[in-house]
């Protein structure tokens, strides 16, 4: 597949795609050796991407769809702070383990290339409370799905999950069938 093709390759057009893909720098062994982190860190830096992104991913949804945005640490954390404040909406944490002050609800996953734990406060989310689930990657889908099992456990209703970048060939997708995934771009 061209770079071409990837960047025009997205949930919400080839436009927003190649903000997403443009905004994007490769590390390789990072964190660990065969590795390939997506550094998202350029996209969140350029103003004019970053409110498109953010209008697209609110525009997708319709502001009036959730009541709060739940980000996963840490990058999602950027992205839903900036979603709920353009949807004048609240915004919760899903933080890695040990991060929360309260009583909180734990829930642990594989990601490729190790094994984490997150973390919701209990009382995050008023029964029934729509929620917006925001990251920033979704690779194999382990964390998707502990912050997605988090957010309903705490009493949330799940009503979308969206991501920047989507890394088809780990299958996070389909591990998080049959919930429906958002990705500005899917390479």
């Amino acid at each position: 597949m061209t770079d071409e093709k990837l960047r025009a390759n997205g949930d919400s057009g080839p436009d927003l795609a190649a903000v997403v893909a443009g905004g994007t720098i490769d590390v390789p062994d990072f964190p660990k050796p065969g590795v390939a982190f997506k550094d998202l860190m350029p996209l969140f830096a350029d103003g004019r991407a970053f409110h498109e992104v953010i209008d697209g991913i609110v525009g997708h949804y319709g502001a009036d769809s959730f009541d709060v945005v739940a980000g996963v640490e840490a990058r999602g954390f950027v992205v839903a702070a900036a979603i709920a404040y353009a949807a004048g909406v609240g915004v919760v944490p899903v933080r890695k383990a040990g991060k929360l002050p309260r009583q909180a609800l734990a829930a642990s996953y594989e990601l490729e290339y190790g094994e984490a734990t997150l973390e919701v406060h209990e009382d995050a989310f008023i029964a029934g409370q729509r929620v917006l689930v925001v990251d920033d990657v979704l690779a194999t889908g382990g964390t998707a799905g502990a912050a997605l099992e988090l957010v309903e456990r705490a009493g949330g209703t799940v009503v979308g999950f969206t991501v920047l970048m989507e890394l088809a060939f780990l299958k996070g997708r389909e591990r998080l069938k049959p919930r429906t995934v958002h990705a500005l771009l899917t390479v």
